[in-house]
């Protein structure tokens, strides 16, 4: 006997059938969109490796996350460019910080919105690394127990200006740990910790560091974070930062590892957060420039991807493009 349709083939030929039997659809609430507040005031600079993305001064940053807001999006990601660098990243800590400054004021003027902020230093060190360093038998190293000191000092001076969730970014040993004492010592235990987890010393992060003007001025992470080669790694990561009270855990990059994705989140009953980092945005945008693919339909298929892969948050600098279509 003959069968010349499927009946997967029936249901995809009718588009209202193929949507309620789609498995993976990505919506609005998946998504967050990083930000990059910049000191200053009427401030709006592109950053030309990734087009479309802007440093922004207060302001701008709160005329934007009303315009995300409008459009659906409720989780934004805030990175800082501090006025000043040093070897502590000392505008990280402080109450008059770029960060601490802009959460007062993006809290009062768009009170709708979850700010998630960034907890680490590389944007805010003279050396463009994640914490101390010290020089060591002729080498710079990090200074471990310095550097924890200091993540439990930023955490707490971002939850007292209004941050509604940690992510720490720099892998460092113990730190999540740190954070969580140190909130639990405040009484801010409420506050949930997105921990990168699983972050790969990855060379998709070229853009985000023209972005943050993070780049190493010297050296390079690989001491902490992880092998792309790496994947049993990433499970013992989680599992530790699960075990020192991260609330969820993150893959970064996103695109490249969809088999981490999959790995955390059947080993681990937490959400798990992708980060489509800026080199994954670029490429597409690039090419989309070119001609060479449709943007919306790649975009919309990348996000679907992360989605399928295991993710319940994605990162995006996508966000805000993608929250039009999928209205």
């Amino acid at each position: 006997m003959l069968f010349p349709t499927t009946r997967l083939s029936r249901l995809r030929a009718n588009k209202n059938l193929r949507a309620m039997v789609r498995q993976t659809t990505v919506t609005v609430s998946d998504l967050v969109m990083p930000m990059f507040i910049h000191h200053g005031h009427d401030i709006k600079n592109p950053i030309p490796s990734m087009p479309g993305i802007y440093q922004m001064s207060i302001d701008h940053a709160c005329d934007h996350a009303a315009e995300l807001y409008e459009k659906g999006i409720r989780s934004v990601l805030l990175f800082g460019i501090p006025a000043k660098k040093d070897e502590l990243g000392s505008d990280s800590l402080s109450d008059e910080g770029i960060i601490q400054t802009a959460l007062r004021r993006l809290k009062k003027e768009v009170p709708g919105l979850t700010y998630m902020t960034d907890v680490c230093f590389c944007e805010y060190t003279s050396h463009g690394h994640c914490g101390v360093m010290v020089k060591r038998d002729g080498q710079m190293i990090l200074d471990h127990d310095a550097t924890l000191g200091n993540l439990r000092r930023q955490a707490i001076s971002h939850v007292q200006a209004g941050s509604d969730m940690l992510a720490p970014s720099g892998m460092i040993d113990g730190g999540v740990g740190a954070i969580r004492e140190a909130l639990e010592a405040e009484s801010f235990g409420h506050v949930p910790i997105m921990s990168y987890s699983a972050k790969y010393a990855s060379a998709f992060y070229g853009p985000f560091r023209d972005a943050a003007g993070g780049a190493p001025a010297f050296g390079d992470r690989r001491s902490h974070q992880m092998d792309p080669g790496n994947s049993d790694e990433a499970v013992l990561e989680a599992s530790q930062d699960i075990a020192e009270g991260a609330d969820i855990v993150m893959v970064k990059p996103a695109l490249a590892y969809l088999d981490i994705i999959s790995r955390l989140k059947t080993n681990f009953d937490v959400p798990v957060a992708a980060y489509n980092v800026s080199g994954e945005y670029s490429m597409i945008k690039a090419a989309a420039a070119h001609g060479w693919l449709d943007e919306r339909a790649v975009i919309i298929e990348t996000l679907t991807a992360i989605k399928r892969a295991g993710a319940d948050i994605i990162i995006s600098y996508h966000t805000a493009e993608a929250a039009s279509w999928l209205k």
